[in-house]
């Protein structure tokens, strides 16, 4: 996934352990995350976070990444996770899920264009990043 992003360097396993460990296993944790095994193959991946306030009183189930292995794309791994990300936000009452593509990213558009999800032309995402002193608004 990391080369994926251009972040093939995304510094010391043992820190990317420690990072996984305390976003998955945290108490709230601030992440979770769905695998698809090719027995003991890591064949894909779908990180969210729930619940995300939504409408009213109502919340949602925030997806992060879904990513496939490039050797099991187009093997119906991204319908399962999506399918199953459905599931956990239906079993724990949340009324829409909800994710960002990148627009450079044809493959991924496409993949959701499939599942029949048209992109909501109403948003717009914003970020602030981290530039080495934690995230801060401009001068």
């Amino acid at each position: 996934m990391g080369r994926f992003y251009g972040t093939a360097s995304a510094g010391p396993v043992d820190e990317r352990h420690r990072q996984v460990r305390e976003a998955l296993f945290a108490t709230p944790p601030a992440a979770r995350a769905l695998l698809a095994w090719d027995q003991s193959r890591l064949a894909g991946i779908a990180a969210y976070s729930f619940p995300w306030p939504a409408v009213g009183l109502t919340r949602s189930l925030y997806v992060k990444e879904v990513y496939v292995a490039t050797t099991y794309r187009r093997r119906g791994i991204g319908m399962l996770l999506m399918r199953s990300l459905i599931e956990v936000a239906s079993e724990h009452g949340c009324s829409r899920v909800e994710w960002t593509a990148d627009t450079g990213s044809a493959g991924a558009q496409a993949f959701y264009s499939k599942l029949g999800i048209p992109p909501l032309p109403s948003k717009i995402f914003y970020r602030i990043e981290d530039d080495g002193s934690g995230p801060q608004l401009p001068s």
